[in-house]
């Protein structure tokens, strides 16, 4: 008992000297590693590669136990953990591409102001009630449908596999786009400041394999663009009409057009500006109640 008690009295001792010889730097350094190693631990999780760093771990294990004894296959495996570095980075150039957008689409506020482009609040409005008009057509009619909106990562490279155009957002334009027969109907029309710029565009998609199986190709390929940029996709199903919506990977389905346009409203439209807009018709409604009631109050001493 008494041994236990000086042992954890010393650990408890060393562990104040730690804390006490800890700075501001390490105290960073820590947060950083911590930070990798759960975005490590979110990319092991969301894509299948589990068996595949379960080989490289048997690799260096493997590496660890034969230094100084098998000095052959010592020397071959350190030649193909070398090699392997850089087949690792070919093998996860598309997670590793994501990791870096999404660190560079993140809203840093001295940066941000540079990056984020000036929205016409009036131009974007109309292309929201346009396209809701254009879905509920489609989802009355079972016309398949893929609108991506884009947001802060722009899409020149989707935009190349498809059809150019530079038009504004209208309901008819929507639904000869994404017509039977029309010969721009089985990709995606991409939608920039209320401009539709592109049709015909094919989408990257999803690798997600917990996805429903009774989502289409249409479905995965619009998650699939969620999970790649931050832009707002909405989708019409041609077999059952339902309108959903994916934003961030994540897909919401059977949506009413009055909820479509919420929806799009709270992601597409600038919160800041919004909210100051209801600020001020709050403020006006205050004043106009004052002003009504002062009024009431002179009439009523008149008589």
């Amino acid at each position: 008992m008494e041994l236990f008690t000086d042992q954890a009295r010393l650990l408890a001792q060393r562990l104040s000297d730690f804390v006490q010889s800890l700075q501001l730097w390490d105290v960073l350094d820590i947060l950083v590693i911590a930070y990798l190693v759960y975005r490590l631990l979110l990319l092991v999780r969301r894509t299948n590669i589990s068996r595949l760093l379960k080989g490289v771990l048997f690799v260096v294990i493997a590496l660890w136990l034969s230094s100084g004894r098998l000095r052959v296959f010592n020397y071959l495996l350190g030649h193909v953990v070398q090699w392997g570095v850089v087949a690792l980075i070919v093998l996860f150039q598309p997670e590793i591409r994501r990791i870096l957008e999404q660190v560079g689409s993140s809203k840093v506020p001295f940066l941000d102001m540079f990056s984020k482009p000036q929205v016409d609040r009036q131009t974007v409005e109309e292309a929201i009630s346009q396209t809701v008009a254009a879905c509920g057509d489609m989802s009355k009619s079972r016309t398949g449908a893929l609108i991506v909106f884009e947001r802060h990562n722009q899409m020149d490279e989707i935009l190349r596999s498809g059809t150019k155009l530079d038009a504004e957002v209208s309901s008819e334009l929507l639904k000869n786009i994404f017509f039977v027969k029309a010969p721009m109907h089985d990709g995606a029309a991409i939608v920039r400041e209320g401009r539709v710029l592109g049709a015909g565009c094919m989408l990257p998609l999803s690798r997600n394999v917990n996805l429903s199986r009774d989502l289409g190709m249409r479905h995965r390929a619009g998650i699939g663009m969620s999970e790649n940029s931050d832009a707002v996709v909405v989708l019409v199903s041609e077999e059952t009409g339902s309108i959903s919506v994916a934003v961030g990977g994540m897909l919401k389905r059977h949506l009413m057009t009055e909820t479509l346009e919420q929806l799009l409203r709270n992601e597409l439209l600038p919160q800041q500006e919004e909210e100051g807009e209801k600020e001020k018709k709050r403020l006006l409604g205050k004043k106009s109640a004052k002003s009504g009631g002062k009024k009431k109050d002179g009439e009523s001493a008149d008589e």
